[in-house]
């Protein structure tokens, strides 16, 4: 069975979207590391490439099968939402959850993925629910309403992220143009990695909410970063082995970093002017050069294929810096 997922690192993604940034509290995952549901029963059928049924995933939660192609499924993750509607299965989605804002032709959603409600997701009549966090023990809940469930969660890795992308399409009958998506991602990270100078050696802060909270190399988001041949100043950060280093104003100004990552902008209405009243950060190089990047707090949060886009806004940035 494919473990499931559940480092702070990888946890956090999801649950800064559902529980907002900027609270003065630390960021804490949403649950503890959820206990796999028994199985659903194995089929010797594999996942085919035409997209074939039945097909057995293996997903967070164990094997799944799938007798038939799903035609109402419903997706309790903003991730999995946008990968659902960019493989073509969006058709079939029926309800999601109500962080799903992505993509614009997705329903409205109602449905809460922070604390699920089986009755709600019931009435939907589903016969598949996608999820990337099993609490409040959904998984097991709707297992006893005989309700597939794919428990997929937040990637840690680009390439857990791409796995994921394909599982998904194997499971909604969608696996080609998910596996064409995975190759177009691979190849537009690969060529904007490739060009970024990288004989600068620049140093960079993303800011998770104005606390501030930091993502240090390890996580998702700093292996994006990573491919740009940028240090990240919060990996000499005390404390910085979970992932998600809290750090000290005085901490920052004495980084000065050359670049500063905010993905506190939607929740939080964080800029270059905010961060320049905060006591000493006015002179840092990234405000005086205007190397501050907003980015989407979306696309700084999700894994699924708009990765691509946090990779461009990431490139755009290391390409004025390096010019400068």
């Amino acid at each position: 069975m494919r473990p499931v997922r559940t480092a702070f690192a990888g946890a956090l993604l999801g649950t800064l979207l559902l529980a907002g940034c900027g609270q003065g509290g630390a960021p804490t995952a949403a649950t503890a590391a959820p206990t796999p549901a028994a199985p659903t029963p194995a089929s010797s059928a594999p996942a085919s490439a035409s997209g074939d049924f039945p097909v057995t995933i293996e997903a967070g939660n164990g094997k799944v099968t799938l007798d038939k192609k799903p035609e109402r499924i419903v997706s309790l993750s903003a991730t999995h939402t946008e990968t659902l509607f960019a493989i073509g299965a969006g058709p079939q989605v029926v309800a999601v959850d109500d962080q799903s804002n992505y993509p614009p032709e997705a329903p409205k959603g109602d449905l809460s993925g922070f604390k699920p409600n089986v009755e709600a997701i019931i009435a939907k009549k589903p016969d598949l629910v996608v999820i990337s966090n099993d609490l409040d023990k959904i998984v097991d809940e709707l297992g006893k309403l005989n309700v597939p469930v794919l428990l997929q969660p937040a990637a840690t890795k680009l390439d857990e992220a791409y796995e994921e992308i394909t599982e998904l399409g194997a499971a909604t009958g969608n696996k080609a143009k998910a596996e064409e998506v995975v190759a177009g991602m691979r190849t537009a990270i690969d060529k904007l990695a490739a060009q970024a100078p990288k004989d600068k050696k620049l140093t960079y802060y993303h800011e998770l909410d104005q606390t501030p909270y930091a993502a240090t190399s390890q996580t998702f988001i700093g292996q994006i970063y990573g491919l740009f041949g940028l240090t990240n100043i919060a990996d000499k950060a005390p404390d910085a082995a979970g992932g998600y280093p809290k750090l000290s104003a005085e901490f920052v100004a004495q980084a000065d970093p050359d670049l500063i990552f905010l993905a506190d902008v939607k929740c939080c209405r964080q800029s270059k002017d905010t961060l320049a009243k905060r006591p000493g950060w006015k002179d840092l190089s990234a405000i005086g050069k205007d190397q501050v990047i907003q980015l989407d707090d979306d696309l700084a949060s999700r894994w699924g294929p708009r990765v691509v886009e946090l990779a461009e806004a990431i490139g755009a940035a290391v390409a004025k810096a390096g010019a400068s």
